[in-house]
């Protein structure tokens, strides 16, 4: 079977939510489409899956999160908690009504089963506790992935670090995987600040600890001469790159990195090829040339590879990438080089308002044959799913939501039908608390 891409569904409260640093009064009033974003997610899936990519799916999350902000003190019925969340600025409601887990590239961090010591594949769920709106996914993750890889006996799903500053843990986002043939695969966890030390940034707080790497590391059943554990650069966080994929994918033995991705980063490149020979190849990027702002605006490390029929490596881009000159001029030295043969764009612009590329959208697991025949549910796309996934967007999602339509109790009913509907659809039994 090879990798497969869980792309993580856009869900039906698709919104600007609300980003560290923004101010409410900001995104107060903006409008959105979610049936238009689900329907892109769904078109970006059939993209990929007409290069080869071999692609499934995760479910969104209930929103509004209404359990979540019963935990927080509103009370009352259903009605009565969203009205009151939603006076105000609103800040609550949208919080606990943001689509976030669509960004299923922070979901979990995974280990296939040929690197990790019992043989298994190790999936283990991130604890995103540095960000309120994405702290409320772990649980309902944890669930969504047990029920997939249900099989024990060729799968282990770890439940989330304690939510705790210390653990901050924001999943395969923070990680690189690099094979050279024969030899054995290296693991590159970075992370942006010690639980005990302060770290360099200063314009924005690093959310990864390296105690968090180094537990997840542990969890994944790894060699730890398998594994690096580099600092993320300082300057790279301050500039938006809150995370590592922001700034460097990797994909076999090729890695295309920004040189303000890691701290260092001239060592750790060395050490790469110390342990994976000459046969690694990198693409670095110098901030001269890519300039770090437009590196995080375009997402241009957010692409997502595939095979080109003549067996070179192509790559997928959100389509925007192209439209600056620096990022093009990049992604034009990657095939003059000959590191990629062809460039695709995909126009991820009505799902991504906020950025990100369409490898954000998706967590990569590597599985055999066997492996994948022992998945539970029916989550791997085939066209009758693609179908059936694009007749259920069609039916249950609305084409216009505003913030004043988070507080409506009929959009958490209809939420909850189309949710309920899903589970069905995709075959994955109970995995909401509204559904017990």
């Amino acid at each position: 079977m090879g990798e497969v891409n869980f792309d993580g569904l856009i869900g039906p409260t698709y919104n600007d939510g609300l980003a560290a640093g923004v101010a409410p009064s900001q995104r107060a009033g903006s409008t959105t489409n979610p049936k238009a974003a689900a329907l892109a997610g769904l078109a970006k899936i059939r993209l990929a899956r007409s290069l080869g990519l071999v692609q499934a799916v995760l479910p969104p999350q209930p929103r509004p999160n209404v359990d979540w902000l019963r935990r927080i003190g509103f009370t009352g019925d259903d009605e009565r908690v969203l009205r009151s969340a939603g006076e105000g600025d609103g800040m609550w409601l949208r919080l606990c009504s943001n689509p976030s887990s669509m960004w299923a590239a922070n979901a979990a961090t995974v280990a296939p089963s040929s690197d990790t010591r019992d043989g298994r594949v190790h999936i283990a769920v991130a604890n995103l506790q540095h960000m309120l709106h994405r702290a409320q996914e772990p649980e309902v993750t944890h669930a969504v992935l047990s029920a997939i890889f249900r099989d024990e006996a060729r799968f282990a799903v770890h439940a989330p670090l304690p939510a705790v500053h210390q653990l901050g843990d924001e999943g395969a986002a923070n990680t690189l995987r690099l094979q050279v043939g024969g030899r054995p695969a290296v693991h590159v966890f970075a992370w942006g600040r010690g639980a005990y030390a302060r770290h360099a940034a200063s314009r924005f707080p690093a959310r990864q600890t390296i105690e968090a790497s180094q537990a997840q590391a542990r969890l994944l059943q790894l060699d730890p001469a398998r594994v690096l554990f580099p600092q993320q650069h300082p300057d790279g966080l301050d500039g938006g790159a809150s995370h590592t994929d922001i700034l460097a994918v990797a994909h076999g033995s090729l890695l295309l990195i920004h040189e303000l991705a890691l701290r260092d980063v001239g060592s750790v490149l060395t050490e790469l090829r110390r342990r994976l020979g000459s046969a690694l190849q990198v693409a670095l990027a110098r901030n001269a040339d890519l300039p770090l702002q437009d590196a995080v605006a375009t997402s241009v490390f957010g692409g997502q590879f595939f095979t080109c029929p003549d067996g070179q490596l192509g790559l997928l881009v959100a389509a925007e990438t192209r439209e600056n000159a620096a990022a093009r001029g990049y992604l034009d030295r990657l095939v003059a080089d000959g590191h990629v043969g062809q460039i695709r764009e995909v126009d991820l612009r009505p799902a991504l308002r906020h950025g990100g590329g369409p490898a954000s959208l998706r967590l990569r697991v590597s599985l055999d044959e066997r492996e994948a025949a022992a998945l539970g549910g029916r989550v791997i796309v085939d066209d009758d799913l693609e179908t059936a996934l694009v007749a259920w967007v069609e039916k249950h999602y609305r084409d216009r939501l505003t913030p004043e339509d988070l507080a409506d109790p009929q959009l958490l009913l209809e939420v909850r039908t189309a949710l309920d509907a899903l589970t069905q659809l995709l075959q994955l039994g109970s995995v909401y608390a509204f559904q017990r």
